[in-house]
């Protein structure tokens, strides 16, 4: 009993005391440069190890170049791309000693935008790829070759940002500060229990049938989220009075999909070849339901897979509905007349065709000009 009473004594004291904190301040220097490979599938070949430099390009007073090896930089990444960020040298006034750097590389939707799962950043040098004796950050494993197809890249082209940040100088700056409770604050987590909620179904208070699978639910949550739910369930229609809605223009998974998302304001996880279709999906069930915030996610990964299989599914969708930006998305990716010429031998352009026609004629005029 004598140690506990000493030991809360000399908390309480640390607790009640004045503070200083040494902080340490960088000054950096950043920049960026985009390497474009046009005709990607073709650099397939050039050989393990052998690799396609960029051009220099100059950040923090020192030289830089991207490495792109096509077949992977060393036996047993074959698979894969590798891509790596080498010191060239001092650029003109710079230094010849080792760079403290940060290092990000991304690859890019058609639109310039970073696609996160494909976005690695490192601050520590490797001893492999291409120094040769000089400093080098990047992965030999950077992004599967197969998993390219799903990237939805116009015009067989493949676009990898690479932002680096030089450390230019360290100093040390020292604050006091005079006691003051600290309290750990938690990051939000309601998604986590409301997603507890869903799987557990305590409390569902309505059942769906999507052709034959039924879902349980609650309805105070979906009338929160949907003004279209909240018509449905506390409105004066026939749902009010049920605790079974038939829902019969939806698949199963789908409708599993829109109730994940409504609990938890985020998309299942799933395979980047199966994000496509299903967000053709969502992307109608959002609209019909006025979920706002899950039709531009669903927009947005549209836009990111727009490939020769999707692009006429996409562009019917984003006429019918209304969404300008998957619109212009598809419109971009039939600029190129290779891409045009296979919608075109299609099926799927046969039913475009017949589906809208004022958009197949709006099409053609745009890429003919």
């Amino acid at each position: 009993m004598g140690n506990t009473s000493s030991s809360s004594s000399a908390a309480a004291r640390l607790d009640g005391c004045s503070k200083s904190t040494i902080v340490a301040v960088q000054d950096t220097e950043t920049g960026s440069h985009v390497l474009t490979v046009r005709g990607f599938s073709r650099t397939k070949g050039l050989g393990v190890g052998k690799c396609i430099c960029s051009g220099a390009f100059t950040v923090g007073g020192h030289s830089w170049c991207i490495a792109y090896y096509p077949d992977g930089e060393r036996p047993g990444s074959g698979d894969w791309i590798s891509v790596f960020v080498f010191h060239h040298q001092p650029a003109a006034g710079g230094t010849s000693q080792d760079v403290n750097a940060r290092v990000q590389l991304s690859v890019l939707r058609p639109n310039g935008t970073r696609l996160q799962e494909y976005t690695k950043t490192t601050q520590s040098p490797v001893a492999f790829g291409p120094a040769s004796g000089r400093q080098s950050w990047g992965w030999c494993r950077f992004i599967r070759r197969g998993e390219l197809k799903f990237l939805g890249l116009r015009g067989d082209t493949l676009q990898i940002r690479c932002d680096v940040t030089v450390v230019k100088d360290t100093r040390v700056e020292t604050t006091a500060t005079s006691p003051s409770p600290a309290v750990a604050v938690p990051p939000p987590d309601l998604h986590r229990h409301l997603g507890h909620l869903l799987e557990s179904k305590v409390g569902a208070d309505v059942a769906f049938d999507v052709r034959g699978e039924v879902f349980m639910a609650h309805r105070a949550v979906l009338a929160t989220r949907s003004s279209v739910f909240m018509a449905e369930l506390f409105g004066d229609t026939k749902e009010k009075a049920t605790s079974c809605v038939h829902v019969d223009d939806m698949y199963p998974s789908v409708f599993q999909a829109l109730l994940h998302f409504i609990y938890t304001d985020s998309l299942p996880n799933m395979r980047p070849g199966d994000m496509a279709v299903m967000a053709q999906h969502l992307l109608v069930a959002a609209d019909n339901y006025d979920l706002k915030r899950l039709m531009l996610i669903c927009e947005d990964k549209l836009c990111a897979f727009v490939d020769e299989k999707t692009v006429a599914t996409s562009l019917a969708l984003a006429e019918v509905h209304g969404f300008t930006s998957l619109k212009e998305a598809c419109v971009q990716f039939l600029m190129s007349r290779e891409n045009l010429k296979s919608l075109m031998a299609s099926s799927d352009f046969v039913h475009l065709t017949r589906s809208c026609p004022s958009l197949v004629k709006e099409l053609l005029a745009k890429v003919v000009s």
